[in-house]
């Protein structure tokens, strides 16, 4: 089976008498709270999701990844995983100190504190998104970000409930399932969105030379017009469960945020597959894009920077349904003009579910529509909790 990213899959995470232990130590220590999303962070960093990681990155390592693109020890790694505090709950702890993290106020890991220092928030945002633009919702994100980044390594003792639990696979357990299964060569899938047809033609695509294929939608905070989080995983278990053979495919999730950080996070993207078990990774058109602010390629070219990457990245081009061929198809197989073809828009998505087209309604398989009109409020509504 494929290595992890930088030949170990990291485990920081407790179980047993370790466990409670742990926690009992935790009590003593200074607390820092944090959201949610900084939880599932902290637990993809002890379960081997972001391996080599096994914390919060240095000022040394992230001065590496946002102007090398690569960790000190020279592995790839493009995205910033960091964490942020407000000066004032870092009075008390330093350099070789340590802190208990809390989420609503439960304990559930620790961290080793190897260094404090200032978030320098242009850099940050300018070397990530390639932009400082405040429409942009990561640079948002890095304004609304306290004042102090905390590196060290972290110790995982519990984690809080998750409403996606049954969901959940840890890298460990999907190379166990892979190894099971017989799957050999195991194809990635991304995805913050609900299934249409183009997206089935890419997985199936991508199945016809692999043993099997990982569907690994993010959960976690997205912008306002994307879809919800459940509505995602409904969909796709209606897809899954009439279109795809059941010994050839695997839903589980990826619990973190979407960074909308473009062709970084196509590279991020890959490497977290990797870390799962995934020998090949899909990369659309404008992955991990938003907006304007990435060309619908640029994901692509950005991976002739990194052949030693370790997993091989499968580059599609957009996909649209084209009403004379009457069925799915790319700028490589149709000969068709334009006015025969229908995008994948998200206009046109919403148009198909809402039964307000019937060509669009070619988009989607009945059966997923189905799933998502169950939801009377299928969207990421501007202003709601964790939006980004």
């Amino acid at each position: 089976m494929i290595a992890p990213h930088g030949g170990r899959l990291v485990n920081r995470a407790l179980d047993g008498d370790a466990r409670e232990e742990a926690a009992a130590r935790a009590e003593a220590l200074p607390t820092l709270e944090v959201s949610l999303e900084v939880a599932y962070d902290v637990g993809n960093l002890a379960t081997g999701v972001f391996s080599p990681l096994d914390g919060f990155m240095t000022r040394e390592a992230l001065d590496h990844v946002l102007h090398r693109r690569r960790l000190p020890g020279d592995q790839a790694w493009t995205i910033p995983i960091v964490l942020d505090a407000p000066a004032a709950a870092l009075r008390r702890v330093g350099p070789g100190g340590a802190l208990a993290l809390a989420c609503a106020g439960r304990r559930f890991a620790t961290l080793e504190v190897t260094d404090v220092h200032a978030l320098d928030r242009q850099t940050f945002a300018a070397a990530t998104f390639g932009t400082t633009d405040p429409s942009h919702p990561g640079v948002r994100r890095v304004a609304m970000m306290h004042e102090m980044l905390v590196g060290g390594r972290v110790t995982l003792f519990a984690l809080p409930p998750d409403p996606y639990e049954r969901y959940h696979l840890s890298p460990a357990e999907t190379r166990v399932l892979f190894r099971l299964r017989g799957w050999r060569t195991v194809v990635g899938f991304q995805t913050r969105n609900v299934p249409h047809l183009g997206h089935e033609y890419v997985q199936k695509t991508a199945l016809t030379f692999a043993d099997g294929l990982f569907i690994n939608p993010v959960i976690g905070p997205k912008k306002a017009g994307d879809f919800k989080d459940e509505v995602i995983l409904e969909a796709y278990q209606a897809l899954m469960r009439h279109y795809f053979l059941r010994d050839r495919a695997v839903l589980g999730v990826f619990r973190t945020e979407m960074r909308y950080a473009g062709p970084r996070e196509a590279v991020f993207h890959a490497i977290v597959r990797k870390n799962f078990g995934c020998t090949h990774f899909i990369v659309g058109r404008d992955h991990a894009g938003v907006g304007g602010f990435y060309g619908p390629y640029d994901a692509h070219a950005i991976f002739e920077e990194f052949p030693d990457l370790g997993i091989v990245p499968l580059f599609f081009t957009a996909f649209f349904y084209c009403t004379r061929c009457g069925s799915v198809e790319n700028e490589k197989t149709c000969p068709h003009d334009a006015a025969d073809r229908i995008d994948f828009s998200g206009t046109r998505l919403r148009q198909a579910l809402e039964g307000a087209d019937p060509i669009s309604a070619r988009l989607v398989r009945p059966e997923v529509a189905e799933a998502i009109a169950r939801f009377p409020d299928p969207l990421v509504a501007a202003g709601a909790p964790g939006a980004r």
